[in-house]
């Protein structure tokens, strides 16, 4: 499946989607999703199953319909049509509230292209273990795949710090994670995923050792300092977010000087093929 793609296929179903590049996640048609599971051809039936279905949970005070956003995507008439979408997580919810002999089916054809697994949020072993192996398998050394790992350790330290200070939505994590991007590397995450000609993939996982320690070293700043200033809620953490970025800025601009060469560049771990596409894109 190409993940350029809006289209994605379960079985007869076309599931319509759209891919989030700053928050880095796809989202999925909430009724596309309902109509594979009940194995419903027509449309129209399949929405009034959701519209009935996202009452109910309403009332029973599920989180699944307040964390669907609307957004617009192309209907069978053709034109652009708002709908209800969600991310995977959310789709993972919503499809242990159907009674549907497809409810596994679906599940294991998220995790196969490409999501976490559901084992995973109960064992984060296996994802790391599996992270690993993926690496391993395309070719990264043992030297950037702890760096990668350490990196995402300390990612995790800071999203759960900010968890628990009155960070919750996924748009203010991201905010939050581009004021840091941005500070140390003068790039946002955007801009440099354009420069290594990234798309829907994972800039974590195409930057070099200097990228990693660098953004390493920013986030675990801005942790520290939030800690110590006892920073609650979104505003008060993004002046942490710029003094972290800062630390690490000075850092890389000084490693810079005394070697004469950029930390960030555009080098990526592509296929030939895949850059090769993206540069034509260009």
């Amino acid at each position: 499946m190409d993940n350029d793609k809006s289209l994605a296929v379960f079985e007869a179903f076309k599931i319509r989607r759209h891919y989030d590049e700053d928050k880095e996640k796809w989202y999925f048609s909430v009724v596309d999703i309902v109509a594979a599971l009940i194995e419903q051809p027509d449309f129209q039936t399949a929405r009034k199953y959701w519209n009935k279905l996202s009452e109910r949970l309403k009332n029973e005070g599920s989180e699944v319909v307040t964390n669907c956003h609307r957004l617009k995507m192309i209907a069978q008439d053709g034109k652009f049509r708002e709908t209800d979408v969600a991310d995977v997580e959310t789709i993972l919810r919503l499809v242990q509230s159907v009674p549907s002999k497809k409810a596994e089916p679906i599940k294991l054809w998220l995790a196969k292209v490409g999501y976490e697994r559901l084992d995973e949020m109960n064992n984060p072993e296996k994802a790391l273990n599996r992270s690993r192996e993926y690496w391993k398998k395309y070719g990264r050394s043992e030297k950037w795949i702890q760096q990668r790992m350490l990196s995402q350790e300390t990612r995790n330290k800071l999203t759960d710090y900010w968890s628990g200070h009155g960070i919750k939505k996924e748009d203010e994590f991201a905010i939050l994670t581009n004021i840091i991007h941005k500070e140390w590397s003068d790039l946002t995450v955007k801009e440099h995923k354009s420069l290594k000609g990234l798309k829907t993939q994972n800039l974590r996982d195409h930057m070099s050792e200097a990228e990693l320690i660098f953004t390493a070293l920013a986030e675990l700043s801005t942790r520290q300092i939030a800690e110590v200033e006892k920073a609650e809620g979104f505003e008060e953490n993004k002046l942490p977010a710029k003094k972290g970025g800062k630390i690490a800025k000075d850092a890389r601009k000084a490693l810079e000087q005394k070697t004469g060469k950029s930390v960030i560049t555009g080098d990526n771990f592509l296929p030939p093929t895949e850059t090769q596409k993206t540069i034509k894109r260009k």
